[in-house]
């Protein structure tokens, strides 16, 4: 008997982002004969979804040009900062006192220092403006250090070694009635930054980085310290080959057009990221892709902050979908680690996940077809209406329920493959409609508490291949596979309860290892299900030792002895009850 650990994984390629994400996944499954990880082939629906019509290729297709980022350096006007005044050279802006006022599109190199004034844009040409910073050091005491009031497209470009630092006022004036800018970089229209150097921004007032368009970033270092948010897109927010550090009081990165649902997307396609926020640290409107990125992301204080029943304090939020095609997750929050109002799927991964509520969170689907994720702490591990597990590596560690398909209604819990570990205090698999295992390994050290169960099914709960140990307490809640099942099952009733460590064993009548499982946890009840089982004689061994290899408590080939012989039993069905 061999357990295999995730070995390999389907990549599912996606060119654009239908948000109707998941599909129903086959109860089809081969025959297997060793504890593995089966490869189920699942397809990602291209059907449109109820909710938007968008695809990814779309989202900002008006905004970025292969020009955007070539330009006649010959042409260039340059604007120097001497600490409280201002020098011009060449057309195209205009100075007053300590502000500078561009108001014809074209190339702007800026360098220098300003006490106490700021930068405008301000101009209706219909072409781009670019503003070149080199190694620039801006503080307002009244507004932002740069306003782009109006321009249809401007280019923030940080040159190669240098550090650009903006310092805004923890109050800004305004005239009349206004409310804008409301950031220490702030953009009316859509807004691209990119380069090779560094930008710091130090927000006193509100956000970070703000448009009220679309905002790409598309290369530099960027460490933000935000009294509110730190970058904010409001139509979308895309990332590319960037290494951003944000400090936020309120979100860490933002697209919060509620208005329009082709609106409102983060789209992360690679970068480096390190995100520390009060409030939700990736919240999109609408939705949310990564095809890949490094994240590091604290939300409320880690998942042993303090959390009021109105705030928010997520990981990865969206209120449609979330597509994670791969990536490197290290969460820790006091709300959910990841959290959709219909979808998640995700493709491939590393995730290391601690959560003060629940780790992956949606309220229709999850869809999981790879990936390494491992939860060292959560209320519940992954819990949404309808669950499939395709593939991937799971260690699972709750003080509730590991994985719940709970709410709405047709609730339903799939695995068709993976290796998924579980230490839970309430139940392990939990399912308000049906349960269906037909692939994979599943090994859990459930609850020691007869209120909660290793496996709990409210519809039917099906058996049909992979491999199943799953220790319990001997709850009248305690149930294996259906008569119905592909698979034969057996359910364990002991008499007295059996210490954390103390050998669990099944044989065959020829004396052939069916089972050996040192389990984590005390318990008074053993579900088990392999290919292995079928009609027959077989005995139980409770205590004695393994000469075999162990791994999450399940030993491998070797021999077993000294054990005391509990009971023997016969398998006539495809469920059986030993008590």
């Amino acid at each position: 008997m061999k357990i295999y650990k995730y070995l390999t994984l389907k990549k599912i390629g996606i060119l654009f982002l239908a948000i109707s994400l998941f599909t129903s996944c086959s109860d089809d499954s081969d025959t297997v004969s060793e504890i593995t990880t089966t490869e189920t082939e699942t397809d990602v629906d291209d059907n449109d979804s109820n909710n938007t019509d968008t695809s990814v290729s779309e989202i900002g297709e008006n905004h970025e040009e292969d020009t955007d980022y070539i330009w006649d350096s010959s042409n260039v006007v340059y604007i120097t900062l001497n600490g409280s005044s201002i020098t011009v050279d060449g057309e195209g802006a205009t100075v007053s006192n300590t502000t500078v006022t561009i108001d014809s599109a074209g190339n702007y190199e800026i360098t220098g220092t300003l006490n106490d004034g700021q930068i405008i844009v301000d101009t209706d040409d219909d072409a781009t403006v670019r503003l070149i910073l080199n190694e620039i050091d801006v503080t307002s005491s009244s507004s932002a250090p740069i306003n782009i009031a109006s321009s249809k497209k401007t280019i923030v470009i940080l040159s190669e070694n240098t550090t650009n630092i903006l310092t805004d006022a923890s109050n800004y004036v305004y005239e009349n009635d206004e409310d804008e800018p409301n950031a220490a970089l702030f953009s009316d229209d859509a807004l691209t930054i990119y380069g090779e150097g560094t930008l710091i921004v130090n927000a006193n007032y509100n956000d970070g980085i703000a448009s009220k368009d679309g905002l790409i970033i598309a290369g530099g270092i960027i460490n933000i310290n935000a009294v509110d948010d730190g970058i904010r897109g409001k139509d979308y927010l895309i990332i590319k080959n960037s290494d951003i550090t944000v400090n936020a009081e309120g979100d860490g990165l933002i697209a919060d057009n509620d208005e329009d649902t082709n609106n409102g997307w983060i789209i992360i396609e690679s970068g480096e990221f390190n995100i520390t926020a009060d409030g939700d640290g990736i919240v999109a409107e609408s939705n949310v892709e990564i095809t890949y990125g490094d994240f590091t992301i604290e939300t409320g204080g880690g998942s042993s902050g303090y959390l009021s029943s109105s705030d928010s304090a997520k990981g990865i939020k969206a209120s449609i979908d979330i597509l994670i095609e791969d990536g490197i997750f290290d969460i820790n929050s006091s709300d959910d680690n990841i959290h959709a109002s219909y979808g998640i799927t995700i493709n491939s991964g590393t995730f290391n996940l601690a959560s003060g509520d629940d780790s992956i969170h949606t309220d229709d689907t999850i869809e999981i077809n790879g990936g390494e994720i491992n939860i060292t702490n959560a209320v519940e591990g992954i819990e949404s209406p309808n669950i499939t597990i395709n593939n991937g590596n799971f260690d699972i560690n709750t003080s509730d329920d590991a994985l719940n398909a709970a709410g709405n209604t047709n609730n339903f819990l799939y695995i068709n493959g993976g290796y998924i570990v579980i230490n839970c205090s309430g139940d392990g698999l939990d399912s308000n409609g049906n349960l269906t295992i037909t692939a994979g390994t599943v090994i859990l050290n459930g609850p020691t508490a007869q209120n909660n169960s290793p496996l709990d099914c409210d519809g039917t709960l099906s058996l049909d291949g992979g491999f199943l140990v799953a220790t319990g307490y001997a709850s009248n809640m305690d149930e294996a596979g259906n008569n119905s099942s592909d698979q034969y099952s057996v359910l364990v009733k002991l008499s007295s309860t059996q210490s954390a460590g103390n050998l669990f064993h099944i044989e065959d009548s020829s004396g052939n290892n069916i089972l050996t499982f040192e389990p984590e946890k005390n318990y008074k009840s053993i579900v088990f299900s392999t290919p292995e089982l079928s009609t027959g004689s077989y005995k139980i061994y409770l205590g004695g030792s393994s000469t075999g290899t162990e791994t999450d408590g399940v030993y491998q080939n070797g021999t077993y002895s000294s054990g005391t012989l509990y009971k023997s039993f016969t398998i006539s069905s495809k469920s059986t009850t030993v008590n």
